[in-house]
């Protein structure tokens, strides 16, 4: 039996296959980024990106119930419960929706859009990899985690400077992200590193990361095509 990653040598391992795939490098990011992103683009972004925080719940919920281990299950549920805004967090669905009402959306209206297909068909895909997949696999998928804070600083700075038409306040949630997703982030690594003792299940927890990678890239292309590509008239979703 091969000898378990350690965490640094995991996040290490995560980087290096991620790095070329990761959203930052995305077209549709890279113009946010730069600002040359519409209101109707950024609202797009908004609205189907909702479709990803409203079902992040729903995958949790698959890999608690695949996990025989109590303490992993109480570790998840807790990290989820967090990103659903018990306690003293803001939950991501409540805080995506703040971000979408300074953005100039209406809260009830976004949450009864409708996604675009292939933002559906990503992640219903994502839900049922994890309810198929082993529970390790699945928490595995959060790894794509390891590389967030750096494309949120990237996001946040770009909205403030390019984006003055979205109200400050609104943004209350990508900072309070900044103070949380190390943690998060160091959660999934710990776990992984933990578990993923043989080469078989370490390849497996990288493939997983790569998995939630595409599932956000496959989002951006579906949203670059018909608002950026095709500028689709946004009254389809709303």
């Amino acid at each position: 039996m091969s000898k378990s990653w350690t965490p640094d040598e995991l996040k290490s391992r995560v980087r290096g296959v991620l790095q070329a795939r990761y959203v930052d490098r995305h077209p549709f990011m890279t113009a946010l980024y730069d600002g040359k992103l519409t209101k109707k683009q950024i609202q797009a972004w908004i609205i189907n990106r909702f479709y990803l925080q409203n079902n992040i719940a729903s995958k949790d919920a698959a890999i608690v119930s695949n996990c025989p281990i109590p303490e992993v299950r109480r570790i998840w549920l807790s990290r989820s419960l967090r990103r659903e805004g018990m306690g003293d967090s803001v939950g991501d669905i409540d805080g995506w929706l703040e971000f979408a009402e300074a953005a100039g959306l209406r809260k009830e209206k976004v949450m009864g859009a409708k996604c675009l297909p292939g933002v559906r068909f990503a992640v219903d895909g994502l839900v049922n990899f994890a309810r198929r997949s082993t529970w390790l696999e699945g928490i595995a998928t959060s790894l794509y985690e390891v590389l967030a804070r750096e494309e949120l600083v990237k996001r946040t700075n770009a909205l403030k400077k390019h984006y003055t038409w979205i109200s400050p306040g609104g943004l209350k949630f990508f900072h309070s992200r900044l103070g949380r997703i190390e943690i998060d982030s160091g959660v999934v690594v710990d776990l992984v590193s933990t578990y993923a003792t043989e080469k078989r299940s370490q390849t497996e927890a990288i493939q997983a990361a790569l998995q939630m990678s595409d599932v956000i890239w496959c989002i951006h292309d579906a949203i670059y095509m018909n608002y950026v590509a095709m500028d689709s008239p946004l009254s389809a979703s709303i």
